[in-house]
């Protein structure tokens, strides 16, 4: 018995032995085989940038790492982009509108439910009620409508970013190594980098990284129009009034923008220790991704503007 029992023992240990092994096999593999990636990527940026017939005034790999920025961020994220900024017109121009027109509805469904369910109490209790039943009633039909022109704001929002991610975080990784002495970044200058693998000295990059971030969560305010402008300042009484209250109100949208203010001071701090060739990424980036939202935000608002004129002209009396 003793014997079987020492026997079994001693094959766990084995096998658990085995496994850690292999696992560590496993780890050392694949840590293998994403440095042989990001090798393999870095030489083939390298050889790019020499093979690009550029100016000779031009800094080459500087020069090619604002291309590569470009030309990847238009095939990779500008598509999802759009895809997300259609599905956010669909919700604002085709959901919000609809929702606002059947509210009178819901409202009398809730004062139908009260009336089944024998409520009794003065106005004001029946006011708070009404607006208290409606609330879930109009929650249930925004899903619905949401579902129906396939625009729920999740995929909208998680999408776009995530689709840049692996984009953002390869190539980064990329040119730091290409940065790994010895290197012929080392031999290159842009604006005020006195060498592509080490920080900018002056701190310019970092700076305008951060600006630039900033400004492209304040733009959005930009293109909206008196409409939205209006909606803006009726749910911001609305809140302040429930917060008169003592109620506790949350506003994703404004945390999200505080979020976006706290990212663009915690990336100059961060750009502030990283190589230079990944500063000229990263502000080449952001500034794409700033010109992105403003030709989009443009693009948004004429679009709505016509779509108005044209429920304008279709509402109209006809003579």
């Amino acid at each position: 018995m003793l014997t079987a029992t020492f026997a079994r023992t001693t094959s766990y240990r084995y096998a658990g032995r085995v496994h850690s092994l292999q696992a560590r096999r496993t780890s050392r593999s694949s840590r293998k085989f994403a440095s042989a990636a990001i090798q393999s990527l870095t030489d083939g940026f390298l050889d790019l940038a020499i093979a690009l017939p550029l100016p000779p005034g031009l800094p080459p790999y500087s020069t090619t790492i604002i291309l590569v920025t470009a030309v990847s961020r238009l095939i990779f994220t500008v598509p999802f982009s759009i895809w997300a900024k259609n599905r956010q017109w669909r919700a604002e121009n085709f959901v919000i509108p609809q929702l606002r027109q059947e509210m009178p509805q819901l409202y009398q469904r809730a004062i139908r439910d009260m009336k089944t369910n024998g409520f009794r109490g003065d106005e004001d209790a029946a006011r708070a009620e009404v607006n208290k039943r409606t609330k879930p009633l109009a929650e249930v039909r925004k899903k619905e409508l949401l579902a129906l022109h396939r625009c729920s704001p999740l995929p909208s929002m998680l999408i776009p970013p995530l689709t840049q991610l692996p984009l953002f975080v390869g190539f980064s990784m990329v040119l730091n190594n290409a940065s790994k002495s010895p290197t012929v970044f080392d031999t290159e200058q842009f604006a005020t980098l006195t060498s592509l693998v080490h920080s900018d000295p002056t701190l310019t990059l970092p700076i305008v990284l951060g600006l630039v971030t900033l400004a492209n969560v304040e733009s959005a305010r930009w293109f909206l129009d008196a409409a939205t402008l209006e909606r803006q300042k009726k749910t911001a009484k609305w809140v302040a009034a429930r917060r008169a209250k003592g109620e506790t109100v949350v506003e994703p949208h404004k945390v999200i923008q505080s979020s976006l203010r706290a990212l663009s001071v915690a990336r100059i701090l961060i750009a502030a220790v990283v190589p230079g060739s990944i500063q000229i990424y990263w502000v080449a980036s952001a500034t794409f991704g700033l010109i992105q939202s403003w030709v989009l935000d443009w693009w948004d608002a004429r679009r709505t503007r016509k779509y108005k004129q044209v429920l304008a002209v279709k509402s109209a009396p006809k003579r």
